[in-house]
């Protein structure tokens, strides 16, 4: 396997106009690691430069200051962080990204071991699961982390940032102060403890997600703090009164069988918990538990953050010694926990105001939006404020969406800050529309388009005010990242530059519902309850293959292929083990696995070998090469992951 298969559209000469009938390929510059095969080191001595720094600030003495100049910023880790930094960094722009602890992840890590869910919601919403950055690392990690280990996943995140060439990582570094130059942030200061220096970081560009809007209240940016009125968006699920109160935070736990009994003893502080307490919360399973055990939503969610951990741990005892000794789960004897949280899983807090501000009617309706750039599909789920002090209330309050709904440009970037966008829960939104909005997948999509609009805004002077209002950029933005697998609704394939689109297509053989046409709809996902967009054949004793034949011969350096990754499960790390009870911790059986790509000079010339693939699973392949003039190309199909149909959603071609 050649490291430049799976190499990323990017930036390099890419330039932007504004006719967007007339839009350019964006021509990809590999690194050192695609040219090579040989990684490319970390620059730590930018970081940490080997001589000692002379430069200090005055307040921070013993601390050196280390300056650094790039074009995009991002603060946060998280998920929305990290799919923020790569999407930027693969689109060409040099990024540094920030995150406050020794891992990437945020409430994904092993730090909280929250599954990542979103648009599928589950399995109630099958086939709606995130293309893009996110499906790219869930299937990586369902196949290199079979035994479904959370520091794994870590190390994943890790490996995915860190092999940017383009990205300069700053772990446990703590963003605490920018600098302004009236509505533009000039530079931030962040600060990391261990290694005992102060960075002081210049950008064109600035990206929020910190989840608690961090960077946004340093900058002045304009930002929410608990429930609106329902008069202020005609929102029935609102309060009547607008209140400072959210949703609280969760600590959770993992516990195993062993093969003798396991004793607990409750600390002093552990609350006292009763079937009472445990009104309409379930604990007839403890493999993992539970997402319920939340508190502080009627707090300063930031300010009270100890509280909310002392609380939460008291709680979590509480409970197992419920489920230990009360006596009504005597099967519970040979468990014994063997990991609890410290660090409180964080919902909600401050929400940063951007041009539009997405509200309860807009996921309902599944209102279009223009300027789209990803969607959102989970449930209006609320929960009560006072969490598990509510014990009279049901733990949340669902409300499921008729379709999955558009999340716009407008409201990922800040109203009265003109070079900061933002990505994740502190996206700009209701607090109602944030209960569906806050998710870890919908954060990360957020994470994926945020970065590729920083990108651009980096590479041509813009403010993302500026991308937002011109139609033509904002197609320009859409149609990159569905070249990028980000599904948008309602956007289709319209490259000009792919060739493919001028192609006639044939195959060996198609199913009657899944013929070879499909492939150049402009669709690369089947629509659940709608029409299929794939093509697909089943196989046979020598594979099947597919052509795309132009009437006179076209110059091809890219193929970039879209296979079949089964949308309809769930796919994600869990330690939950009924969800994983349908869930494919290996390559997914749809997914083509051996093929060949062939192409000949002219009409009736010989077919030669182009490239070849063994072992795939991933669902976006780009193909990179010597460029070569063809009339023809072929994917040639020999095997899939154990499915007996060849499935294939798109193949596109550029010069």
């Amino acid at each position: 396997m050649k490291r430049r298969d799976f190499v990323a559209a990017g930036m390099g000469s890419y330039s932007l106009i504004v006719n967007a009938s007339q839009l350019p390929p964006p021509a990809y510059t590999p690194g050192q690691a695609e040219l090579t095969g040989i990684f490319q080191r970390p620059e730590f001595d930018r970081i940490a430069p080997s001589v000692p720094l002379e430069k200090t600030l005055a307040a921070e003495p013993h601390m050196s200051l280390v300056d650094l100049k790039t074009d995009v910023l991002v603060a946060g880790g998280g998920l929305a962080g990290v799919l923020a930094a790569v999407s930027a960094a693969r689109h060409g722009a040099k990024v540094v990204l920030v995150q406050d602890r020794s891992r990437l992840g945020g409430n994904s890590s092993s730090e909280v071991k929250m599954h990542v869910v979103g648009a599928n919601s589950h399995k109630s919403r099958p086939g709606w699961r995130e293309g893009g950055l996110l499906e790219e690392f869930r299937l990586d990690d369902a196949v290199n982390n079979p035994h479904r280990c959370w520091e794994m996943w870590d190390l994943l995140l890790y490996d995915k940032v860190i092999s940017e060439p383009n990205i300069t990582l700053l772990l446990e570094s703590v963003l605490y102060r920018t600098a302004m130059k009236g509505d533009r942030i000039q530079e931030a200061l962040v600060r990391c403890d261990k290694s005992e220096h102060i960075y002081r970081i210049q950008a064109k560009v600035f990206c929020d997600c910190t989840g608690d809007a961090r960077l946004g209240l340093e900058s002045g940016a304009e930002f929410r703090f608990g429930r609106e009125a329902q008069s202020e968006f005609g929102e029935s699920l609102a309060p009547e009164k607008a209140d400072r109160e959210t949703l609280g935070s969760s600590i959770l736990f993992t516990s195993r069988l062993y093969p003798r009994r396991v004793p607990f003893k409750p600390p002093k502080w552990a609350r006292k918990v009763t079937k009472e307490s445990l009104f309409k919360r379930s604990t007839n399973t403890w493999d993992y538990g539970y997402w319920w055990i939340e508190w502080g939503g009627d707090k300063d969610t930031i300010r009270s953050n100890e509280l909310i951990r002392f609380e939460l741990l008291s709680i979590v005892m509480g409970v197992w010694d419920y489920i230990k000794n009360s006596g009504d789960h005597p099967d519970s004897d040979y468990y014994g926990l063997d990991w609890v949280g410290m660090m409180p899983g964080k919902r909600g807090s401050r929400r940063l105001v951007g041009d539009y501000m997405l509200r309860q009617s807009d996921l309902e309706t599944s209102k279009p939006f223009a300027d789209a750039v990803c969607i959102g599909g989970w449930p209006l789920d609320d929960h009560p404020p006072g969490g598990f002090d509510r014990v009279n209330l049901p733990p949340n309050t669902s409300i499921r969406t008729n379709e999955v709904y558009h999340i716009p440009l407008r409201s990922l970037y800040s109203k009265n800050v003109s070079n900061l966008l933002m990505a994740g829960r502190n996206m700009s939104a209701s607090h109602v529309a944030f209960t569906s909005t806050r998710v870890m997948a919908t954060c990360a999509v957020e994470g994926q388009a945020v970065g590729l609009a920083a990108a651009l805004c980096a590479r041509h002077d813009l403010a993302p005010r500026a991308l937002a209002q011109d139609p033509a950029r904002v197609k320009q933005l859409q149609q990159m990242l569905l070249r990028d697998d980000q599904t948008i609704t309602g956007i289709r394939n319209e490259d000009p530059a792919d060739l493919a689109r001028q192609a006639k297509v044939a195959a060996s053989a198609e199913q009657d519902d899944a013929p070879a046409r499909n492939l150049l709809d402009g669709e690369v996902r089947d629509i659940p309850k709608g029409a299929r967009h794939q093509w697909a054949a089943k196989m046979r004793p020598g594979g099947v293959w597919v052509d795309y034949a132009w009437e006179s011969p076209r110059t091809l350096s890219q193929i970039q292929l879209t296979f079949d990754t089964g949308f309809q499960r769930e796919l994600t790390l869990t330690s939950l083990i009924a969800a994983n009870a349908t869930i494919v911790r290996a390559p997914q059986p749809e997914t083509v696995r051996d093929y060949k790509l062939l192409y000949r000079e002219t009409a009736n010339g010989e077919w030669k070998p182009l490239d070849e693939r063994k072992g795939n699973y991933q669902r976006m392949v780009r193909h990179n090469f010597k460029a070569v003039r063809a009339q023809a190309v072929r994917l040639h199909v020999e095997a899939t992951n154990g499915d007996e149909l060849a499935r294939v959603f798109e193949l596109r071609c550029y010069a």
